[in-house]
């Protein structure tokens, strides 16, 4: 089913008016670095910008009034209440000379409003039943738009090369650091427009409750072709709640609302490293090149060649045939390298445990299958444990080997018993690192980010705000050539990070990355 976009007028209301409640914070908890370098960085974090100035806000509201009954938040998305919004956005080249910031706000307004009408439970708000059931009422509200401008700065401002993610990039977004059970009073999602020197840049916040990655970047990808031109969109949200992740376990919410479980004060560092297709299949040929204390052989084409939505699909062969789920994949090679070159950073103990954890889509995992455009969360963490010890003493492949084993064992039955666990006893997300020896990697390579054509080219870079930011959270992304490259967003104590930027194993498979802006 192909539903028409209807090229009409958006509704929308200037200006907005919005509650005034305070953000909500996780607790202070300094670390153990150099005095002098701290209070440089915490300056540095903390100080003042004014780097954008706001043109015009409002809401704008879906084209067509909702059909879609409330939906009751299911066992995965109940946790994420305590999270930040989710805040991800593309840096574009500038439109051709004849479409004004006007103009673009204009096809903005006009696409987004098409775009929620195939999408209104972003244009809802959660209500909490009198069972303590939180949904999310698909009831048109809207959701927040915002035109801004910051001519002063340049595409390579943003990108910065080689150096961190400058802190001007948070300002491309609304609702920093609101928490997602703010979505009582607040919008479920908002979209910045921001005109910059030489280009544009559209962040798009949404509720985490509201959606995973997966149901993000479907938004994304829609909104995008909306935008375009495009009359008919490719896949339309699913909206259904008959799936094992809905649930009558009620989550109990502690008075004043959840807070984020991590310090969103700590002093971070945060950069994009790159890594071309060529460094991902040596990583790969790593951790391959003896599985299961059998030699085998890496096809070399198949790696290269095979490729979807920027990921390489490669094969490991042994004479006519190979067990499929013995196959390290490229992704959990570079993982491995990543927790490899962390632990050692952070100057950890032998005995120290250490956890890398990985959020994982399970859509697929499941039997039967969920619909790949299920609407909502459907994602899990694997935690793998190991001491700092053995990530250290032993080889890549053992430690990819712990992460390849956790994946491929999570199954329909071990999402299950994940559900079952949780309704068991309801909680919040404990994102964050409290011990001081966590990676937390989400997000993923796999998802078209780099689709997102408004009209005049792709994206030339994705960024993301300062959302759900602690030290050892990493996002992965596609690499802009595709072809099986990838980005880590790394964000790190200061001092680990300078630990990783100096550790040979690591810079070996970085590279730069040449923007055709």
């Amino acid at each position: 089913m192909n539903p028409t976009i209807a090229p009409t007028r958006p509704l929308y209301k200037p200006p907005c008016s919005h509650d005034s409640s305070p953000h909500q914070y996780g607790n202070y908890h300094s670390s153990q670095i150099n005095i002098f370098f701290y209070i440089f960085c915490l300056f540095l974090y903390k100080m003042p910008s004014c780097s954008v100035t706001e043109i015009s806000k409002c809401i704008v509201y879906p084209e067509k009034r909702s059909t879609v009954a409330d939906l009751r938040l299911s066992v995965s998305d109940l946790p994420m209440l305590s999270c930040h919004y989710i805040q991800k956005g593309v840096l574009l080249s500038r439109p051709p000379p004849s479409f004004s910031l006007d103009d673009l706000v204009s096809s903005l307004r006009r696409s987004l409003s098409s775009t929620l009408s195939l999408f209104p439970a972003l244009a809802g708000r959660f209500s909490t039943s009198p069972s303590g059931h939180i949904y999310i009422t698909c009831n048109d509200s809207g959701v927040e738009f915002v035109a801004a401008s910051a001519k002063h700065i340049t595409v390579s401002d943003v990108l910065s090369p080689g150096k961190d993610v400058p802190l001007l990039v948070r300002e491309f977004f609304v609702f920093e650091r609101l928490v997602s059970y703010n979505g009582h009073h607040k919008p479920l999602s908002a979209v910045q427009v921001t005109e910059l020197d030489d280009g544009v840049f559209i962040g798009c916040t949404v509720n985490h409750s509201v959606t995973d990655g997966t149901s993000f970047w479907h938004f994304f990808n829609t909104f995008a072709d909306a935008t375009s031109g495009a009359c008919r969109i490719k896949h339309l949200p699913d909206f259904s709640r008959n799936t094992v992740f809905d649930s009558p376990a009620v989550l109990p919410v502690p008075p004043g609302g959840p807070r984020v479980t991590f310090d969103a004060d700590q002093p971070l560092r945060e950069r994009v490293f790159h890594f071309s297709r060529e460094a991902i299949l040596k990583l790969k040929q790593r951790t391959n090149s003896k599985v299961n204390g059998i030699e085998t052989v890496v096809n070399t084409e198949d790696i290269l060649g095979k490729v979807s939505n920027g990921n390489g699909n490669g094969k490991i062969t042994k004479k006519k045939s190979y067990d499929r789920t013995a196959e390290i994949s490229s992704f959990q090679s570079l993982s491995a390298q990543l927790w490899r070159s962390v632990t050692r950073a952070r100057n950890l103990g032998p005995s120290k445990t250490t956890t890398f954890r990985m959020a994982v889509n399970c859509r697929h995992r499941l039997e039967p299958k969920m619909d790949p455009y299920y609407f909502g969360n459907a994602i899990q963490s694997i935690p793998t444990m190991a001491s700092a010890g053995d990530v250290l003493a032993k080889d890549l492949r053992w430690s990819a080997g712990q992460l390849h084993r956790n994946v491929v064992a999570h199954d329909d039955a071990t999402v299950r018993s994940g559900i079952a666990d949780w309704e068991s006893n309801p909680r919040l997300f404990p994102l964050g690192n409290a011990d001081g020896a966590s990676i937390t990697m989400g997000s993923s390579p796999r998802f078209p980010m780099y689709d997102n054509d408004f009209g005049w080219g792709k994206p030339l870079a994705v960024r993301s705000g300062g959302a759900n930011k602690f030290d050892g959270k990493i996002s992965a992304f596609p690499g802009r050539e595709g072809n099986g490259s990838v980005d880590l967003e790394v964000v790190l104590a200061p001092e680990t990070m300078a630990g990783i930027e100096n550790d040979p194993e690591f810079m070996q498979y970085v590279s730069e990355v040449s923007y055709d802006c």
